[in-house]
């Protein structure tokens, strides 16, 4: 599988409001390995980045004078991450602003989903820890990727951070559900054959009284955080899951 871990920076928060790209960096995973290959250019906006987000990224209008339109490296950039799955730190953001900046080229370049996947690190950040800050900082802190030399937002940085950051936040995807898996290799990647021991049975878990006590009152504090909704109790069947936990 062909990877590209992409990141952007920006003249402000909201391409709805005619800010642009200034910065893109990618870095290739080829089966989860880096490739050494990499895609970095900084953009001139053609327009004012918005209080703070100069400040934020380190980078003026001054420096990107002489820099190329977006226009100017759509093609290269379009080439590099064409057919990858790409991953991405909150990727609605930086998906809502290559879109834009597409649109502005005209509809024969479509947009990004026509081109590529994206995976979405942030979201498998806050399924691995739900409830807690899964910024790329907390989480480089929270797998032991060294960023201390990160003081600033930049796109090709940040792209290399999130890549560490990626392959620990998945590592052990390849052990976790695949137990009883042949891997075979092809000459374009690795193909899986599942034998039978896949299909066996799960093991079932009875909770006791004082687990399901537990279970009962963990629901009561978050329906009174709630204003008295929780979700558990939205679901279907809920009081016959709680009574057989597999």
């Amino acid at each position: 599988m062909r990877q590209i871990i992409l990141d952007t920076e920006t003249t402000g928060l909201e391409w709805k409001k005619g800010n642009r790209i200034v910065e893109i960096g990618c870095v290739e995973l080829l089966e989860r390995r880096p490739t050494g290959r990499t895609f970095h250019q900084y953009i001139n906006p053609q327009r004012e980045f918005e209080q703070g987000a100069a400040e934020v990224t380190g980078l003026s209008l001054d420096f990107l004078a002489d820099k190329p339109l977006f226009a100017g490296i759509a093609d290269e950039f379009l080439a590099f991450i064409d057919g990858a799955e790409l991953i991405i730190h909150n990727a609605a953001f930086d998906i809502g602003f290559l879109d834009y900046e597409l649109s502005l080229l005209g509809p024969s370049y479509g947009r990004m989903h026509d081109r590529v996947r994206v995976e979405d690190s942030l979201l498998l950040a806050r399924q691995r820890f739900p409830g807690q800050r899964n910024s790329l900082d907390a989480l480089c802190k929270r797998l032991g990727v060294d960023n201390t030399h990160r003081q600033l937002h930049g796109a090709l940085l940040d792209a290399q951070l999130l890549c560490d950051v990626y392959l620990n936040l998945t590592a052990g995807q390849r052990e976790i559900g695949f137990a009883g898996v042949e891997e075979t290799e092809t000459a374009s990647a690795a193909t899986f054959v599942f034998t039978a021991a896949i299909a066996a049975p799960r093991p079932r878990v009875q909770p006791d009284a004082e687990e399901l006590a537990a279970h009962q009152a963990r629901l009561e504090k978050l329906r009174k955080k709630a204003g008295g909704v929780c979700l558990w109790d939205a679901l279907e069947g809920t009081q016959e899951a709680v009574a057989t936990v597999v």
